[in-house]
C-alpha cells in the first residue's frame, strides 16, 4: 500500500460521496450516545436514514429436511437409513445372487450408499445453521441487540460447533458488515461510540479476536482497492481518511493485542510514524468534538467526563492540554472580538465602553473559574489544560492585533478610574487581563500610567478650582492621599507636578521676562504642589535659561565691533528680567563662550605654522577682551571701570616668585604699570577652558604662543628668504591673558616657562659637553648660558650632571666591553660617587667579575684571597655572592687541568719561568677549589715539574701541596732534592737524540 494512505489531509472536512461498499454497509448504523454531550449532538443533527432490510436466504434440497430434524432425530434417521440400506442390500444379494457372498456384497454396497446419504444429511447441518443465523440477524432492526445466548442457541439447535467453517464464515461476514456500517465515511467524523459498539457486537457474536482482526484487515483491503479504483483527488483523500479511522478504531478495539493481531505495516507497507499520525489525528478530532459543547459555565463533572473521554480516545496529556487551552482561548477570543467591535463601532461612546468592559468581565470571570478549578482538590481527575487563559498562539497573538488589545486594556483602566479612585479588585483584574492579553509589563504600565496621570490631573485641577487644595492643612498629605486613592506612583506624581510648573512658567515668560504677578502665581503653584527648590531652579534654568542663551548667542554673534549699547541693554534685561541667579546666568554664558573659544582652538591647530597659530590665538584673546569681558560685566551688572585680578598673581606664591624670578620670559608676562596703562583693562578670567581641554593641550597652546613671543613673526620673502620681526613686551601681556583663558594656574605657567628654559639650556649644554669632559673653560661657558636663559643654579647643575653622567656611562660600558676597566678603576669610580649600578648593566658586571677571577687564576703568583674574591669584589660590583661563588668554582675546575697541561708544554719547551708560573696558577686554582692528586701519562715529567719548582725556592706550604697534587711520595721527593738538575739534563739529551 502507498504510505500516503495514512498521511493526514490538508482538508479538514472533505465533503465526499461514500463508496458503494460503505453505502451498503450503512444498513446497520445506529446512534447510541455515550454521554449527555453525544445525545445533544445527535439530537441536533438529522437522524440517519433507516438501513435496508437484509434479504433472507432459502434452504435447498436436503437442507429443508435437515432444518426440520433435531440433532437426535437426525442421528436416529441416519442410523435407520444405514441399517435399512444394509438389510436391503443383504436381502437383494441373497435373492439375486443365491449365495451368502452375494448377500454380503449387496449389504456392503447398499450400506455404503446409505452411509453416504447419512453423511450428506449431517454435513448439511452447519450450512443450515448459518442460513438460519443469517435470517435471524436479518430480522433485527438493530443488530447490536443480538445476544450471545441467541447465537449459541442456533448452534445448539442444529448441533454444530461455532468453529465450523460455514457457521464461522457467516459470523465473520456479519461482523465485517457491522464494522463497516459503524465506521463513518471519510468525510464524516467519528462519534465516539464506535469502539464500544464494535466490542459489544463482537462479544455478542462470540467471534474470536484473530478472526475479528482478520475482518478488520479485510475491510482495510477493500478501502485500499477502492482507493486504487477512484481517480478523483477528493475521493482519494476521503478513502485515506476512512483508512486512518479504521486503523484508529481497530487499535482501540483490540488494545495492546493490536500490535500482533493487526499487521498494518506488513500488509499495507506503512510506517510506525504513519500509524501514530492516524491515531493521533483521529484522537484529536474526536476529543475536539467532545470539547465543542463545553462553554464558559464549565463545571467539575464536565471536566471529569472530558478526562474519561481523553483516556478512551488514547490521547496523550500534552495534546489534550493543548486542545483544551485552544478551546478556552477561542471562547475568550469571541468575547474579545465582540468588545473590539463595540469600541470601534461606537467610537468609544460611554454605553459602548460599558458593553466592552462587560465582555472583558466575562473573560475575567471565565479565567477565574478555570483558576479555581485548577486549584480544586480533584484536579487530577479533571481534563488536562485547566488553568489561566492565554491568547498566545491564537488570533490575537501578533503585532497586527496588539494595538486592539492595548485599546481594550486602556478602556478597562479608564472604566476602573471612572469613579475617581482605583479599587483593589480592579487592580487584580487588570493584572489578570494583562496576563491574558500577553502584554509586556512595560507596555501595561505605560498604558496605566497614561490613563492614571490624566485622572490625577483631573482630580488635581478640580481640587485647585474648588479651593480644597488651598484649604488643606498639609498639602503633601492631601497629594499623598490622592495618589493612594488612584494607586498613582508618588514619584510619577512629582514628575507631573514638575511638568505642570514648567507649563505655567513657559506661559509666564512668553513676553521675555517675569513680572511680580507671575512670580506670585508661580510661588502659589509651587506651594500647592509641594515642588522642591531644586526642581524650581532646574525649571528656571531650562526654560529661562534657553531664552537667556538665545540673547547671549546673539550678543556673541555680533562680534568684536558689534557689541554696542543696544546689545548690552538686551543682555542686562534678560539677565535680570528672567530672575536668573548669577551662577546660572554665568553657567549659560560660559557654555556659549567656550564653544567660540573651542572654534578658535580648532583653527589654531589647523594652522600651517607657528605664526598663523599665534594669530588665531591673538584673535581669541581680543574676542575675550572686547566681547566676553563686557558680557560678563553686563551679566553681573558691574560698571566698566571695575577690573579683574590676574590669575597668575592670585595663584603664584611668594616662594615661586623668588625661586623663578630669574626667568626672563616669566618676568615679561608680569606687566609693569606703564604697560598696563598703555594696553588698557585686562580681559575676564571667570570663563576658561580648564574643563574642556586636558592639561597637556592647554600647556601646548601656551607654549606655542610663548615660542612666538621668543622668536617673533617670521615673514617669507621671494627667493626663499625669511625675515624675522621682533615684538615688544606687549606680546607677553597677551600671553598672560592667554594663560587666564586656558585656565592655567600659576604653578602650571611656571612649569611651562621652566621646561622651555631647561630645554634651551640642555640643547646648548649637550653641544658644549659633547665628549662628556667638564673643563674649567666649559664651566665658565655653561655659567654664561645659565645667566642668559635665567635658569636657577640647582636646575642647571642637574642638567649638567645628567649630560656628563650619560656620556660617562657610555664610556664605562665601552671600556668594560673592551676589557680596559679593572677592579682598581671600579673602586676609584665608586669613591668618586659614580653610580655604577645604573651605568653598567648586571650582565656586564658579572662579565667583569668573571674576567677578574680569570686574571687571578692566570697571574702566575699562586695567590688566592677568599675574602677578596668571595666578599669584596662581589660587593663592589653589586652582584649576587652565591652566583659569584659558582662562577669561581667553574673557572677553577677548568683552569686546574689546563694549568697542568700548560706546565708540561712549557717544560718540553725548556721554559723554566713559564713552568713555575703555570704551577703557581695550578696552586691558585687548588686554593679556590681543593683538588685530588692529578694523573699524567709520563710520571717522569711530573718529577721534572716538581724539580723545577723546587729550584725556585717556594714556600714550604706550596711545595708540599704541589707534591700532593703531582702524586709524588716522600721518598721520591727526597731523592729529587738530592739529584738536583741531573734528571732534567738527562731528559733533555734523550729528547735531543729522539729528534
Amino acid at each position: 500500500m502507498n504510505p500516503a494512505t495514512l498521511t493526514p489531509s490538508n482538508t479538514h472536512c472533505p465533503l465526499l460521496l461514500p463508496s458503494p461498499f460503505l453505502t451498503r454497509r450503512r444498513r446497520f448504523r445506529v446512534s447510541l450516545p455515550r454521554c449527555s454531550s453525544d445525545a445533544a449532538s445527535a439530537s441536533s443533527s438529522s437522524p440517519p436514514p433507516p438501513p435496508p432490510q437484509r434479504p433472507p436466504k432459502h434452504l435447498k434440497g436436503i437442507e429443508v429436511l435437515v432444518d426440520k430434524l433435531s440433532p437426535p432425530t437426525r442421528l436416529a434417521t441416519s442410523a435407520v437409513i444405514v441399517a435399512g440400506a444394509v438389510a436391503a442390500g443383504y436381502g437383494l444379494g441373497s435373492r439375486f445372487g443365491a449365495s451368502r457372498y452375494a448377500a454380503l456384497g449387496g449389504a456392503v454396497a447398499l450400506g455404503a450408499a446409505g452411509g453416504a446419504a447419512a453423511f450428506a444429511l449431517n454435513a448439511a447441518a452447519p450450512q443450515v445453521a448459518a442460513v438460519n443465523l443469517h435470517n435471524y440477524v436479518a430480522a433485527f432492526d438493530d443488530p447490536s441487540k443480538l445476544k450471545k445466548e441467541e447465537i449459541d442457541a442456533i448452534a445448539t439447535k442444529y448441533g454444530v460447533n461455532k468453529q465450523d467453517e460455514a457457521f464461522k464464515a457467516e459470523i465473520c461476514d456479519i461482523y465485517s458488515e457491522f464494522v463497516s456500517s459503524v465506521l463513518p465515511p471519510g468525510g464524516e467524523e467519528l462519534k465516539g461510540d464506535e469502539v464500544d459498539r464494535i466490542v459489544s457486537f463482537k462479544n455478542s457474536l462470540g467471534i474470536d479476536d484473530p478472526d475479528a482482526a482478520a475482518m478488520h484487515m479485510e475491510i482495510g483491503r477493500k478501502i485500499f482497492r477502492q482507493r486504487l479504483e477512484v481517480g478523483d483527488r477528493d475521493a482519494d483523500v476521503e478513502q485515506r481518511r476512512a483508512f486512518q479511522k479504521l486503523i484508529y478504531v481497530s487499535n482501540l478495539v483490540f488494545g495492546d493485542a493490536s500490535t500482533f493481531l493487526l499487521p498494518w505495516k506488513r500488509v499495507f507497507k506503512v510506517t510506525d510514524s504513519q500509524i501514530e499520525v492516524a491515531i493521533r489525528d483521529n484522537a484529536q478530532r474526536l476529543y475536539a468534538s467532545k470539547l465543542k459543547p463545553v462553554g464558559r459555565d464549565i463545571d467539575a463533572e464536565q471536566l471529569v467526563a472530558l478526562r474519561e473521554a481523553q483516556q478512551l480516545c488514547r490521547l496523550s496529556d500534552e495534546l489534550a492540554e493543548n486542545l483544551f487551552r485552544e478551546h478556552a482561548r477561542k471562547l475568550v477570543e469571541e468575547n474579545i472580538s465582540v468588545a473590539i467591535g463595540i469600541l470601534k463601532s461606537r467610537t468609544r461612546a460611554a454605553p459602548g465602553v460599558g458593553q466592552a468592559v462587560a465582555e472583558l468581565d466575562r473573560v475575567l470571570g471565565f479565567n477565574n473559574l478555570l483558576v479555581s478549578l485548577k486549584n480544586h482538590s480533584d484536579v487530577d481527575r479533571f481534563a488536562r489544560g485547566v488553568g489561566p487563559v492565554s491568547l498566545v498562539g491564537g488570533e490575537y497573538d501578533g503585532d497586527r492585533k496588539i494595538e486592539d488589545l492595548k485599546l481594550l486594556y486602556r478602556a478597562y483602566v479608564s472604566d476602573a478610574l471612572s469613579g475617581g479612585r482605583m479599587e483593589d479588585n480592579k487592580l487584580a483584574a487588570l493584572n489578570q487581563l494583562r496576563n491574558i492579553f500577553g502584554l509586556g509589563k512595560r507596555e501595561a504600565e505605560a498604558i496605566s500610567l497614561d490613563v492614571t496621570a490624566k485622572a490625577y490631573r483631573k482630580r488635581l485641577a478640580q481640587a485647585a478650582a474648588d479651593g480644597e487644595l488651598d484649604m488643606a492643612d498639609s498639602k503633601a498629605a492631601f497629594l499623598q492621599n490622592l495618589c493612594d486613592e488612584l494607586h498613582f506612583d508618588p514619584q510619577k506624581a512629582s514628575e507631573l507636578h514638575d511638568e505642570i510648573y514648567r507649563q505655567k512658567l513657559q506661559k509666564c515668560v512668553a513676553d521675555g521676562e517675569l513680572n511680580d504677578e507671575d512670580v506670585a502665581a508661580l510661588l502659589r503653584l509651587r506651594v500647592m504642589l509641594c515642588i522642591p527648590q531644586q526642581t524650581v531652579e532646574a525649571a528656571h534654568s531650562d526654560i529661562c535659561g534657553s531664552l537667556f542663551e538665545k540673547v547671549v548667542k546673539d550678543a556673541i554673534a555680533s562680534g568684536v565691533d558689534g557689541y554696542d549699547a543696544e546689545i548690552q541693554k538686551s543682555v542686562r534685561k534678560a539677565a535680570h528680567g528672567l530672575r536668573l541667579t548669577r551662577e546660572v546666568a554665568m553657567s549659560i554664558a560660559s557654555k556659549a563662550v567656550r564653544k567660540i573659544f573651542i572654534n578658535y582652538i580648532k583653527r589654531t591647530r589647523a594652522a600651517g605654522n607657528r605664526t598663523e597659530s599665534a594669530k588665531e590665538l591673538k584673535k581669541m584673546i581680543a574676542f575675550n577682551t572686547l566681547v566676553v569681558t563686557k558680557l560678563v560685566e553686563d551679566i553681573k551688572g558691574e560698571s566698566t571701570d571695575i577690573s579683574t585680578e590676574e590669575p597668575v598673581k592670585e595663584d603664584s606664591t611668594p616662594t615661586e616668585d623668588e625661586e623663578w624670578d630669574s626667568l626672563q620670559t616669566l618676568k615679561k608676562i608680569r606687566p609693569n604699570k606703564e604697560l598696563t596703562e598703555k594696553l588698557g583693562k585686562p580681559g575676564q578670567t571667570e570663563i576658561t577652558l580648564k574643563d574642556d581641554l586636558t592639561e597637556r593641550d592647554r600647556t601646548d597652546l601656551y607654549k606655542t604662543y610663548l615660542l612666538f613671543c621668543l622668536t617673533g613673526e617670521v615673514t617669507r620673502v621671494p627667493f626663499g628668504a625669511q625675515i624675522t620681526t621682533k615684538k615688544d613686551d606687549s606680546e607677553y601681556l597677551l600671553l598672560n591673558q592667554l594663560g587666564g583663558i586656558l585656565g592655567l594656574s600659576g604653578t602650571e605657567i611656571v612649569e611651562v616657562h621652566r621646561s622651555l628654559a631647561e630645554q634651551a639650556f640642555r640643547q646648548q649644554a649637550e653641544v658644549i659637553l659633547a665628549d662628556g669632559q667638564l673643563t674649567k673653560a666649559r664651566v665658565e661657558q655653561l655659567g654664561n648660558l645659565q645667566k642668559q636663559v635665567g635658569l636657577p643654579q640647582e636646575y642647571a647643575q642637574k642638567i649638567i650632571k645628567s649630560i656628563t653622567t650619560t656620556k660617562m656611562a657610555a664610556a664605562i660600558e665601552t671600556a668594560v666591553t673592551q676589557g680596559r676597566l679593572n677592579m682598581k678603576q671600579i673602586r676609584e669610580l665608586k669613591e668618586a660617587d659614580v653610580d655604577l649600578d645604573s651605568m653598567i648593566s648586571e650582565n656586564l658586571r658579572e662579565t667583569l667579575f668573571k674576567k677578574t677571577v680569570d686574571d687571578i687564576f692566570s697571574s702566575g703568583t699562586g695567590e688566592f684571597d677568599n675574602e677578596e674574591v668571595y666578599e669584596k669584589i662581589p660587593s663592589d660590583l653589586n652582584i649576587n655572592k652565591e652566583k659569584a661563588r659558582g662562577v669561581v668554582y667553574e673557572l677553577a675546575k677548568s683552569r686546574l687541568s689546563n694549568s697542568l697541561v700548560q706546565a708540561v708544554s712549557l717544560l718540553r719547551q725548556r721554559n723554566r719561568q713559564g713552568v713555575v708560573s703555570s704551577l703557581n696558577d695550578l696552586l691558585a686554582c687548588d686554593k679556590a677549589v681543593p683538588s685530588q692528586p692529578l694523573s699524567w701519562e709520563v710520571p717522569e715529567e711530573l718529577a721534572d715539574l716538581y724539580t723545577i719548582y723546587l729550584k725556585c725556592d717556594p714556600i714550604p706550604e706550596n711545595l708540599s701541596r704541589l707534591q700532593y697534587l703531582l702524586g709524588i711520595n716522600d721518598s721520591t721527593a727526597a731523592t729529587l732534592r738530592e739529584m738536583g738538575d741531573r734528571l732534567l739534563n738527562t731528559t733533555a739529551e734523550e729528547e735531543k737524540f729522539v729528534f
